[in-house]
């Protein structure tokens, strides 16, 4: 994955860096690295989303220890300058920036370390759909419910999950909302 710093622009790896600190501050949910890979694929780069996840991952990795170890911008690019020979000037030059900038900012509470590796919701988007017929049945006249879910997992990863629930399915799922929403309610 270091290799594949070198292809892709300041711009887009300065943004990136970006979310992920955001990411790392509990701004914002996670990074979402497919909508960032299409932009660099669509400006003529040639990376996949799994390298570019790996990439945000190292970054995020070399962030949080960092500030687990309250590293100044010196010492960090120091460390990164000894240890890894590999990275392009402008990836230092972009590190050095952003931590400089925002590097502080990062909370390493002793809650945040100890949270527990469960990813965070994000979005969700449903649709009701009828299927009408398919080829073993004419009049199937059937309805169901897609849920569609955006969830960032613990790194910061964002990825859809998609799912299609009968209708009985769907008024279980609602019910078990409802009681979750009742509890809640005491809290």
């Amino acid at each position: 994955a270091a290799d594949k710093i070198h292809v892709i622009p300041q711009d887009f790896f300065a943004e990136l860096c970006e979310q992920i600190i955001q990411h790392l501050n509990h701004k914002i949910p996670g990074i979402n690295t497919a909508e960032l890979c299409q932009r660099i694929q669509t400006s003529g780069i040639e990376i996949n989303v799994g390298e570019l996840a790996k990439i945000a991952n190292i970054v995020s990795f070399l962030f949080s220890t960092a500030a687990r170890n309250n590293l100044s911008t010196e010492e960090l690019v120091t460390t990164l300058g000894n240890a890894v020979s590999t990275l392009p000037k402008h990836a230092l030059q972009v590190i050095r920036h952003v931590w400089n900038e925002q590097g502080k900012s990062i909370s390493v509470s002793e809650d945040a370390r100890n949270m527990a590796t469960v990813g965070q919701f994000v979005d969700i988007k449903w649709k009701l759909g009828v299927a009408m017929s398919s080829d073993n049945c004419r009049s199937l006249k059937y309805p169901y419910v897609t849920m569609m879910l955006k969830v960032a997992d613990p790194s910061g990863q964002i990825t859809d999950k998609s799912f299609e629930m009968t209708i009985p399915q769907f008024k279980n799922f609602f019910r078990q909302f409802k009681e979750m929403a009742a509890v809640l309610e005491t809290v």
